[in-house]
């Protein structure tokens, strides 16, 4: 296959034009109830754009939103490629220091933001020199900036809008900020191109049509959200169905309102769907107990007894194979028609990258061995950028022209890709390697326990101690003692973790995984228990 392969290329307002001509009319997206069709949106949109641009927003311009799912979510981001801006949606749980370094990083002269979440903004916008409209969803009343404030309501209520400016595929669609786990978040510079590029790979993958219905809880800042429910329905047709937030009583109800057929989620909320028993599809017997539309859930990872619940319980199948960063998607994928393989995360996408597996030296392993996972684009715009205003930070990712994802990994003799662990989770207890991954999934076949998050904590005697931070069904009456000694028939000696906590719940961010790092920083509280402490010893072998 060659190195380099030139391929079509489009930008963003391309895909909604193509819309316009090919079904301007029909659904296109629902909006947590709010529905539109192409045109609708389109129409709407471009009020929004011709508001943004009455504000000074132009070309190359950087534009901020801090919206829950909704409209105004939607109607901004398509607003700001209208104009050939550069969206930079922020995590709607962020404030203080953490929501200030990202407004000033990017550089935005115009934030937009829903009024119950204002007071955040206000709290740091005097001190962002960049910042000079503050946009209100809802009543602006009351909120108090040096910034000139105004209303949605007000900017978005008359114009016919204004035609699209001029953009190219190469032109930055959005930047979408890390999650800053070694440092202070940077942000992802993603071009247009690469947009579509993440977009066609997913419906292909999901087998996705226009006859499909795509539900998701997953919120606009989050690029698997962008790239599934915005990018991705233009390109396959058929419509959406956004959800404000994710709820385990509001699933079922929230498939059944939007006909969905496909639901993207991701890790926990997937897992905690298919262990709920308080919803209708959980009663009866015999067979799949869905009567449902459904016919696939996504979402990475979902481990193979979650997998099997789906498919036995709910007649619905699920989609986990595949493994990607912000920066780089897909790098591995299970294409239609290819054979999965237990544990794999699908194919190295040998048509978009050059994958390799290398040791801390740059050097590359041979199959079947770990490392860290880089890679090459093979066609043009195929992945990020770089990091927004900070060149220092894109060449050290990368080092040696291979970008360094962070994560490690292996690749088989047939081109299975296999996730091992984040590289700053990967733990060393005693001189060995511990994947917190992997034993997550071991945890997870425990009967009552319903989540698990293992982590490393500060060792008295150098290197890590193993941490299991659970959530217990809470029908069960587990012990700490009980599961250590399960644990200890089912891992190495040297990875059964040192001290189990039982919580009513983990830590989840806004998108739904398990925020690590705040388990990572409370290390071990006065309502962990202690296995030495305990007195549990066993056979180190």
């Amino acid at each position: 296959m060659a190195d380099w392969v030139v391929a079509e290329q489009q930008t963003l307002p391309d895909l909604l034009e193509r819309r316009l001509e090919r079904e301007p009319d029909t659904p296109f997206i629902d909006c947590c109830g709010t529905p539109y069709t192409a045109a609708e949106l389109d129409r709407a949109a471009a009020r929004v754009a011709n508001a943004l641009a009455e504000l000074g927003v132009r070309h190359g311009s950087t534009v901020a939103t801090i919206l829950e799912n909704g409209p105004a979510a939607v109607l901004s981001w398509f607003a700001i490629h209208r104009l050939g801006a550069i969206a930079v949606p922020v995590n709607t749980a962020l404030k203080g220091p953490l929501l200030r370094h990202q407004l000033s990083d990017a550089g935005t002269a115009v934030v937009i933001v829903q009024r119950d979440l204002a007071a955040r903004p206000a709290e740091v916008l005097d001190s962002i020199e960049s910042v000079r409209h503050l946009v209100v969803v809802g009543d602006p009343a009351g909120v108090r900036v040096t910034a000139a404030v105004h209303s949605w309501d007000d900017l978005t209520a008359a114009g016919d809008g204004r035609p699209p400016a001029p953009v190219r595929p190469s032109d930055l669609g959005t930047i979408v900020y890390t999650g800053g786990t070694t440092g202070p978040s940077k942000g992802c510079a993603l071009s247009h191109n690469y947009h579509l590029t993440i977009a066609r790979q997913i419906i292909a993958s999901w087998g996705r049509t226009s006859e499909d219905v795509v539900w998701s809880p997953l919120p606009l800042f989050h690029f698997n959200a962008i790239s599934c429910m915005l990018t991705g329905t233009l390109l396959s047709g058929g419509r959406a169905a956004l959800s404000r937030r994710f709820s385990v009583s509001g699933f079922w109800p929230e498939i059944d309102r939007t006909g969905a057929t496909i639901a993207s989620l991701l890790g926990s909320p997937a897992v905690l769907v298919a262990r709920a028993d308080d919803h209708p599809q959980a009663r009866g017997a015999g067979g799949p107990e869905a009567n449902t539309t459904l016919r696939l859930v996504t979402g990475a990872p979902i481990p193979p007894e979650i997998d099997a619940i789906y498919h036995r319980r709910f007649g619905v199948g699920t989609f986990s194979n595949a493994y990607g960063t912000t920066e780089a998607s897909l790098i591995s994928w299970l294409p239609p028609g290819s054979p999965g393989r237990p544990g794999s995360a699908g194919l190295v996408n040998a048509e978009t990258f050059i994958v390799k597996i290398f040791d801390d030296d740059d050097r590359e392993v041979p199959p079947g061995a770990e490392g860290e996972i880089v890679c090459r684009p093979r066609l043009p715009y195929a992945m990020f950028e770089g990091y927004w205003g900070r060149p220092e930070a894109t060449v050290a990712a990368w080092r040696n022209l291979w970008f360094h994802t962070g994560d490690i990994g292996r690749v088989d003799e047939d081109g299975y890709l296999y996730f091992v662990d984040r590289k700053a989770d990967y733990m060393r207890r005693r001189g060995e390697n511990i994947s917190s991954w992997e034993l997550e999934k071991v945890f997870h076949e425990h009967p009552d326990v319903k989540d698990v998050c293992v982590h490393a904590v500060a060792s008295d005697v150098g290197e890590d101690d193993v941490k299991a931070t659970v959530v217990i069904r809470e029908t069960a009456s587990l012990t700490e003692e009980r599961l250590c000694r399960w644990a200890i028939e089912r891992l190495p000696y040297y990875a059964v973790p040192r001290y189990l906590e039982f919580r009513a719940e983990l830590p989840l961010s806004e998108t739904g995984r398990t925020t690590k790092n705040i388990l990572k920083g409370e290390g071990v509280t006065p309502a962990t228990w202690d296995r030495e402490a305990a007195g549990v010893t066993f056979e180190r072998r």
